[in-house]
C-alpha cells in the first residue's frame, strides 16, 4: 500500500517542528517559514518599525557584545571584562571569573598543577609565588622538570630570553642550552644538579618519603640559600615551603631531580620517593577538603600525567577504596590539547564526568581555554589579585596526617 502524506495536525507541522515553537508566531525564526519572514522584515524596514527582538530566548540570556573602547588606560580586569567577548579570549574571561569568584571562596580547596616549561619562561616568579602567597594556591602537582627549572633562580643562576633560529649546532659547541627561545649556559645545570646531591645526602634526606615531603625539605635549602645571597624570593619550591603548600610530582624519576637521587641510590644513598604516598595524600587533600564542609577546584595549566594525577584523587576515592564522593566541584583548564585524539590533556570535563573525576552537577562551573599557559596565566594573576582579597593559608602540608588519618578511618568502613 502507498504510505499516506504527512498532514499537519494543530501541534506539528511539516518537518517535525513545533508550530508553538516555529510555525505561528510573528517574530522571524530559522525554522519557519521563509518567504513570509523575508517579506514581513521588508515591510518592517519600509516602515520604519523596530526590529522585533528575539531575546526572550533562554538562549540569549548572555551579555551582549557591546566591549568598551579601548584607550591605553585600562587595567586588566577591565581589559578581560570588558573587551574579552568570544572565542578563547571569552573562555579566559569566564576562567578568570571562575576562580576569583567561586574557586577562591575561602571554603575551596584549590589545586594547581603544572605541565610545559613554565618556570624556565619566569612564570614561577611572576605568578606561581604570587599566587601561593596570597592563599590563592593549597596544593601543586608539577613535573619534576618545573620544579628542577624553578630551582635556578633560587640559586641565583640565570636564564636568558634567545632567538629560537639559532644553530643548535653552534649553540652545542658554544655551551647553550636551549628551551626553544630561552638560552641558558651548559654550567647552570651542572651547578644544579650539585646542590641537589649535596642536599639529598644528609642524613633527614634517608628514608622513603611522599613527593611532597621531599619537596619541602628541598625548599628549606633553596629558601636558606636565597637568603644567604640575599635574592628575596625567586623559587616556588621555597615559597611553598614558607607558605605550607604540598608540592607533589607524578612521576618523580622523569626529571633530573629524580635523575640525581637514582645516582645517589648507586652510592649508596636512601632517599626514596614512594608513589603509593603520593597517591594517597593527594586522595586524603580532597577528601579532606569536601568532609570539611567545603569544596574541592583544580586549575589544571598544561595536561599531561599532573592532570591524571590530580583529577585521579577522586577515582582513588570512589572506585578503589570504595567510599562515597561526588567528584570534584571547579574544573578550570588551559591547554593546546585536542580532546578528539584520545590525549588525556586534551579530555574535556564532560568526559571526566564518566569517571566520577568531576561532579556532573557542577559542569556549568567547567572551563577549558584553548590558550598558551604563558599568556594565561600571567592575566588570571593579574585578574585574581585586583579583584579578590587574599586567603588565609590553609597549610595543607601541615595538616598531612590528619587528612591521611580520616582516609584511612573511612577506607576502613567499607573493608
Amino acid at each position: 500500500m502507498p504510505k499516506k502524506p504527512k498532514v499537519a495536525d494543530g501541534n506539528r507541522t511539516r518537518g517535525g517542528f513545533k508550530s508553538s515553537r516555529h510555525g505561528t508566531t510573528k517574530r522571524a525564526n530559522a525554522a519557519g517559514p521563509k518567504a513570509d519572514q523575508k517579506k514581513a522584515a521588508e515591510q518592517r524596514e519600509d516602515s520604519g518599525k523596530k526590529h522585533i527582538s528575539a531575546e526572550k530566548s533562554r538562549f540569549l540570556r548572555g551579555g551582549k557584545i557591546n566591549p568598551r573602547r579601548i584607550d591605553g588606560k585600562e587595567s586588566v580586569v577591565q581589559l578581560i571584562d570588558g573587551t574579552f567577548q568570544a572565542y578563547n579570549a571569552g573562555r579566559l574571561r569566564e576562567a578568570c571569573q571562575l576562580y576569583t569568584e567561586k574557586m577562591l571562596a575561602n571554603d575551596v580547596t584549590v589545586g594547581l598543577t603544572l605541565t610545559g616549561a613554565l618556570t624556565p619562561a619566569g612564570i614561577g616568579m611572576s605568578c606561581l609565588i604570587p599566587l601561593i602567597e596570597a592563599g590563592f594556591v593549597d596544593w601543586i602537582i608539577s613535573t619534576g622538570a618545573n620544579l628542577y627549572h624553578d630551582t635556578h633562580f633560587g640559586l641565583g643562576l640565570s636564564m636568558h630570553r634567545g632567538n629560537p633560529t639559532e644553530s643548535d649546532v653552534v649553540l652545542r659547541e658554544e655551551g647553550v642550552v636551549r628551551i626553544y627561545d630561552i638560552f641558558f649556559d651548559y654550567d647552570v645545570l651542572l651547578s644544579t644538579d650539585a646542590f641537589f646531591r649535596k642536599i639529598i645526602r644528609a642524613p633527614e634526606f634517608q628514608r622513603a618519603m611522599s613527593s611532597a615531603e621531599f619537596h619541602w625539605l628541598c625548599g628549606k635549602y633553596v629558601a636558606e640559600r636565597e637568603r644567604v645571597l640575599g635574592i628575596g624570593s625567586k623559587s616556588l619550591l621555597s615559597a611553598a615551603y614558607k607558605c605550607g603548600v604540598p608540592v607533589y610530582t607524578s612521576s618523580p624519576g622523569d626529571s633530573s631531580i629524580g635523575m640525581n637521587i637514582a645516582a645517589l641510590a648507586l652510592e649508596g644513598y636512601q632517599c626514596v620517593i614512594d608513589p603509593n604516598s603520593d597517591v594517597n595524600e593527594t586522595a586524603s587533600i580532597v577528601l579532606g577538603a569536601k568532609r570539611g564542609g567545603g569544596k574541592s577546584a583544580i586549575m589544571i595549566m598544561g595536561g599531561g600525567s599532573p592532570k591524571n594525577f590530580a583529577l585521579q584523587t577522586e577515582p582513588q576515592i570512589q572506585e578503589v577504596l570504595g567510599i562515597d564522593e561526588k567528584g570534584h566541584d571547579f574544573f578550570l583548564q588551559v591547554t593546546d590539547a585536542r580532546p578528539d585524539t584520545g590525549g588525556l590533556s586534551g579530555a574535556t570535563p564532560a568526559e571526566a564526568v564518566s569517571w566520577g573525576k568531576i561532579d556532573p552537577d557542577r559542569l556549568p562551573d567547567a572551563i577549558v581555554c584553548y590558550v598558551d599557559s604563558t599568556i594565561a596565566l600571567p592575566l588570571m594573576t593579574s585578574y585574581a589579585l585586583a579583584k579578590h582579597k587574599k586567603r588565609k593559608l590553609k597549610r595543607l602540608y601541615d595538616k598531612r596526617k590528619q587528612n591521611l588519618a580520616r582516609l584511612k578511618a573511612e577506607f576502613a568502613k567499607t573493608l
